[in-house]
């Protein structure tokens, strides 16, 4: 039997350990978590913060006495300073300021990811802020209910930045959203689809300032404006949602890392350190839409990480089937879904790609309601016609469609393949010749 350690109890931390407690008996399991809680949905921040939710209580699935109820020690509010990779030693500082050397036989490191802040001027004025913990949504919910708040500017036009765009304008904000690409979601869509969110933006009162690069915040102790390299933004409320980067710093030197700094890791999760893992936002993963190994930090690639280390450290054998970086969004009723590689990407990789684009209602013209057209396009490799990507766009849910297409890249079906498959018709679902099939047989 085991001393396993658990450096993170996010989600990676949670799935691996979860899975070892509820699998393998025997093993001595302890966590350190910098934070003061468990498994917090990130996801649903924006929700929260836009009042689309009642509370934050369903944003939790675990916390520190259900693990330890399950065999676990879990120590929250612990400052890990150092790891000794030869020794096999932790070394923690815990919440009452005890100094603690804790050994293992096996580690695994689920440190997740910070948010990208920009060193520019006046990002320490009150009002600048990031949302990514619980406490931050907690934060700016409390800011938000002050009606001197009244104009709110989002820095980023990816996923968080778009989501919480939207929770601001529910509450009656004016907003404004800053982003140097050209449109937002440029990382899982074609222009064409984005395009499509901007649209849905601009519509429910968004202001989109594209093309441009933060300069400057400014303000007298608290946010005013937001200077850009081609306009000023007046401004109660800066929120810098820019990204995100692996927290490495334990390992910074001392375990293999890919270009950001993630841990490189097999399929196994291994580091390249012997007994050290290396799960979640921090690592790599297995892509297989270019295969090779690739950085996409998505809450459910951390959970699969997860779950794959605590076998392999309790001596089973088991190996990532690798991942498509499949993704959905919901803003405004408008919902859309990507998985693999969009056009523009897989050309910049080199791929000898095109697409296939339909448009069609998801149900036969017949039925007279909650029947609204879907865009989808399926990008795939000229040469060989293996599907390298899809992305989907519609009012209506059609979400689980993406799943297929994710199996699809990750098992290198053909564009040909695609167009006979069988999926059956019934005038409630969709239609006798679908939108999926249809894009499939007029590919070229």
């Amino acid at each position: 039997m085991s001393k396993i350690v658990v450096i993170g109890a996010n989600h990676a931390g949670t799935a691996a350990v979860n899975t070892i407690l509820d699998n393998y008996k025997g093993h001595e399991v302890v966590v350190y978590d910098k934070n003061s809680n468990i498994s917090f949905l990130g996801c649903g921040m924006a929700l929260w913060i836009g009042n689309q939710i009642s509370g934050s209580d369903g944003l939790f699935y675990s916390n520190k006495e259900t693990l330890e109820g399950k065999g676990a020690k879990v120590n929250m509010e612990a400052d890990v300073r150092n790891i000794d990779f030869d020794k096999k030693i932790v070394y923690v500082t815990l919440k009452d300021g005890t100094e603690v050397e804790e050994s293992y036989d096996k580690l695994i490191l689920a440190t997740g990811s910070l948010p990208i802040i920009p060193n520019i001027p006046g990002k320490d004025l009150d009002n600048v802020q990031q949302v990514k913990l619980f406490q931050d949504a907690q934060e700016v919910i409390k800011k938000l209910a002050d009606d001197s708040i009244k104009k709110v500017t989002v820095v980023g036009a990816g996923y968080i930045g778009v989501e919480l765009a939207e929770a601001f304008e529910r509450h009656g904000k004016e907003v404004v959203m800053i982003d140097m690409e050209d449109r937002p979601l440029p990382s899982y869509y074609d222009p064409e689809f984005s395009e499509m969110m901007a649209d849905n933006l601009k519509k429910h009162n968004i202001k989109l300032a594209f093309g441009e690069g933060v300069k400057e915040i400014v303000g007298d102790g608290k946010v005013q404006k937001v200077v850009t390299d081609k306009n000023e933004y007046e401004s109660d409320m800066a929120i810098l949602s820019i990204g995100f980067r692996p927290n490495v710093a334990l390992g910074q030197g001392k375990l293999e890392q890919f270009r950001n700094g993630a841990y490189i890791v097999n399929k196994k999760q291994e580091t390249s350190q012997k007994d050290v893992y290396a799960i979640g936002d921090c690592a790599t993963v297995y892509d297989n839409s270019i295969n090779d190994i690739n950085y996409i930090a998505l809450a459910t690639n951390a959970v699969r990480s997860g779950i794959v280390a605590a076998h392999n450290v309790c001596g089973t054998e088991l190996e990532s089937a690798g991942v498509q970086g499949s993704n959905g969004i919901n803003i405004f009723e408008l919902k859309m879904v990507s998985t693999g590689l969009n056009y523009v990407k897989a050309k910049a990789l080199g791929i000898n790609a095109t697409y296939t684009d339909f448009k069609d209602t998801q149900k036969a013209g017949f039925m007279e309601i909650d029947n609204p057209e879907v865009s989808i396009r399926i990008v795939y490799d000229k040469d060989t016609r293996v599907i390298v990507g899809a992305q989907v766009a519609s009012e209506h849910d059609m979400s689980m469609g993406i799943h297929m297409f994710s199996l699809a890249v990750q098992e290198k079906v053909t564009i040909d393949k695609l167009a006979l498959l069988d999926i059956f018709f019934l005038p409630h679902f969709n239609q006798p010749y679908n939108y999926i099939t249809m894009a499939a047989l007029t590919a070229e």
